[in-house]
């Protein structure tokens, strides 16, 4: 069982460092160069600097953008641009922004958790690429603090928790701001009833929604801490904490773009996402022929496994719907049925169909296969019969943002 535990948690202080606007950011990984540059430039104190540093002419072993990242982080807190929670508290935090013409919010809890072992009671739904965990690990080593939380939900509704939150979020939030998409992020800090909460909670099992690199990084790092120095802060880290089944996150789609591929074969791969029927055989011209993205958007369903394509034919762009056979998320059974049949395969990851669909029309893909949202409970579904969605199948939506408050596992004196 997770265990969840209040911490001191360290939040910027806007009276010296500025509007929280120009100080936080989006999670590391979604970052693009472009964006990266224009964080750079919108505050010097900007958390880009600990998440996504800049390499520079001369960096070795001991002076990197991580070492950098650890030397920004101390001195902010040195110079009051980063303050230390007087005492442990919790997080409550809410996410308001509108969605298909709706305005919805989601709520949850930001806390100190308990790490676990991969199959216990925090849980992955899809699979991790090896190239970003060491990169994370040198960051982790280097500034001793979890700089953005996991997120997590769970899927058994909690009053406990709703109440919890509800009463919390009576009072005016300690930060609040709205991001470059339009979404409100306000934060609360609070150190009463937190063992009621905790305890209800405890006895949940937590699915990771956004964060596994990170999660897999704290467990390394842990493994690296214990082997020299034994229990300690490393044991555990930051997570918020949401409610699936009360807050219903949008589960949005991370939409596929491909190179040229050379062929298309009929024998399943050694690694299928999920099994497909007998005797499917998937061409990249298969489907209905619609007038155009719009079109497509509007006629995907998870449910009725429908995904869209996007491909240069004779020279004229030709936009496509499809059924799949088998059982939602779409994501597994397209990576089933089509994907990994193809042979000499690249694949990007687009969460904008737009962009996606603008990789044909510029030839820097060859096909565009555009996915439909899904729900939290259909991927509790397969994780719950011990499978795996494909890497970057979930883009969960809106993510909490980086910087509002950060967890130090050293309490330095300042």
């Amino acid at each position: 069982m997770p265990e969840i535990r209040p911490f001191r948690g360290l939040l910027y202080e806007p009276r010296v460092a500025g509007r929280l606007e120009t100080l936080t950011a989006g999670p590391y990984d979604n970052i693009s160069p472009t964006e990266q540059e224009r964080l750079y430039r919108a505050n010097p104190f900007n958390v880009v600097r600990l998440i996504l540093g800049k390499d520079q002419a001369g960096d070795d072993a001991s002076t990197n953008k991580y070492t950098r990242a650890a030397a920004f982080l101390d001195r902010w807190r040195e110079e009051g641009i980063l303050v230390q929670s007087p005492d442990p508290a919790v997080y409550p935090y809410e996410l308001r922004f509108h969605l298909g013409g709706t305005r919805r919010t989601v709520r949850g809890l930001i806390a100190e958790v308990g790490l676990e072992s991969w199959g216990g009671a925090i849980i992955p739904h899809e699979q991790t690429m090896p190239g970003p965990i060491e990169d994370r690990l040198r960051l982790l080593r280097a500034v001793q603090s979890n700089l953005s939380p996991v997120y997590t939900v769970f899927a058994e509704r909690s009053s406990e928790l709703a109440g919890f939150l509800g009463r919390a979020m009576l009072e005016p939030p300690a930060r609040e701001e709205t991001d470059e998409s339009g979404t409100t992020h306000r934060l609360w800090t609070t150190s009463r009833r937190v063992e009621t909460v905790a305890k209800a909670i405890r006895d949940r099992r937590l699915m990771i929604a956004d964060g596994h690199h990170r999660y897999a990084v704290a467990l390394a790092y842990r493994e690296e801490m214990r082997a020299r120095e034994g229990p300690g802060p490393w044991d555990s880290m930051m997570m918020l904490i949401v409610d699936g089944l009360t807050e219903d996150p949008p589960v949005l789609p991370i939409h596929r773009v491909v190179s040229e591929p050379t062929s298309v074969h009929s024998e399943p791969t050694d690694r299928p996402s999920q099994p497909a029927e007998p005797g499917t055989h998937r061409t990249l011209e298969d489907g209905e022929r619609v007038r155009d993205l719009a079109e497509i958007l509007a006629t995907l369903r998870d449910e009725e496994l429908t995904y869209g394509t996007v491909r240069m034919e004779d020279g004229e762009v030709v936009h496509r719907v499809a059924t799949l056979t088998g059982h939602p998320p779409t994501v597994s059974v397209l990576h089933a049925e089509v994907l990994d049949r193809l042979h000499g395969l690249e694949v990007r990851f687009l969460p904008d169909a737009v962009a996606a669909e603008q990789a044909v029309l510029s030839e820097a893909a060859s096909t565009a296969f555009l996915l439909p949202p899904t729900k939290v409970e259909r991927v509790w579904r397969l994780v719950e019969d011990g499978r795996k969605l494909p890497q970057k199948s979930t883009y969960f939506w809106p993510k909490p943002r980086t910087g509002l408050v950060i967890r130090p596992m050293a309490q330095a004196p300042f």
